[in-house]
């Protein structure tokens, strides 16, 4: 007797539990959307910490890695206008871009003269920023060189994961817009969309910052003349010191034209002026011995008489 009521009451609590599930599923929705369904915030990306497949805190693939590099390359050419034409016509023959280009005359005083110099933010491809930074090398003497690489993988992952989970619900609250069935309905989902519609503007203007920088290395190329290379940390000889004591000299020689250049004006012009006081005080003195001697004869006669 038992087992038969056992066996009547096994549907009746079967189907009581279908009724509690389906009811905490509805109230669930209905807390997340604040009392509309799919009007909830849209999916979080993955996060570091969590498990599962989409796990960004495990290991990444190395072909999958997202890497920004930046780089310096400081070169002495004999012409640099030139060598700068060459370079940006490099870049742009592999699909890169410049940036930023600025140029300097050529410059020539008395003291010192250069080829003037150049200095370019070059944008290449980085699957051939290696063969691309040898090519320039050739361009003349590399004085620095200097490269940075800074792993963005998980950022970019975040970002993108940011961006799919935002698309899709601006997806479902679309599909609900043509299901709302009073104004205020329609009113709390256009606000919804509007504002997963910004903020996916947002993030998809990260994703185009960040594949421009992984895929488009930065380098910045400074071209200068033999005029105002850098020294050459070399070791000291008698051949070094005596070729810097020969320059030092030829400079003061210069140094020393340029001022008695700009003196000699001057002193001809003091020279005339005191040639022309030398003169007066002659005259002057001159004049007061004729006078004295005048004096003199005129005050011996009157003795005689």
């Amino acid at each position: 007797m038992r087992t038969s009521r056992g066996l009547i009451a096994l549907p009746a609590i079967a189907l009581a539990a279908l009724l509690l599930s389906g009811c905490a599923t509805a109230v669930n929705e209905s807390s997340d959307s604040g009392g509309m369904p799919g009007v909830g915030a849209p999916e979080a990306p993955v996060s570091e910490e969590s498990g599962g497949d989409g796990d960004l805190g495990g290991a990444t693939d190395a072909d999958d890695r997202s890497v920004v590099t930046t780089g310096y390359l400081y070169l002495t050419v004999e012409q640099p206008l030139e060598a700068a034409s060459d370079a940006v016509a490099l870049v742009e023959r592999i699909g890169g871009r410049v940036d930023a280009r600025q140029e300097y005359a050529p410059r020539e005083t008395s003291v010192s003269s250069d080829a003037g110099g150049a200095e370019l933010v070059l944008r290449i491809p980085a699957s051939r920023l290696t063969a691309t930074l040898d090519d320039l090398k050739q361009l003349g003497e590399v004085e620095e060189l200097q490269l940075s690489s800074t792993d963005v993988s998980r950022e970019v992952q975040d970002v993108d994961a940011r961006v799919a989970a935002l698309r899709s619900s601006i997806t479902r609250l679309l599909a609900l817009q043509g299901q709302a069935d009073t104004v205020d309905d329609l009113i709390d989902l256009e606000s919804a969309i509007s504002d997963r519609q910004a903020q996916l503007e947002s993030y998809e203007a990260q994703q185009r910052a960040l594949a421009d920088q992984v895929s488009l290395s930065s380098i910045t190329l400074v071209l200068g003349s033999p005029e105002v290379a850098p020294p050459d940390d070399e070791p000291a000889t008698f051949l070094t010191g005596l070729t810097a004591g020969w320059e030092a000299l030829v400079a003061f020689g210069t140094v020393l034209l340029v001022i008695t250049g700009a003196l000699l004006p001057w002193i001809a012009a003091l020279g005339i002026v005191g040639l022309i006081v030398l003169l007066v005080i002659r005259f002057v003195i001159r004049r007061r011995a004729a006078a004295q001697s005048a004096a003199s004869v005129a005050s011996g006669g009157d003795d005689v008489d």
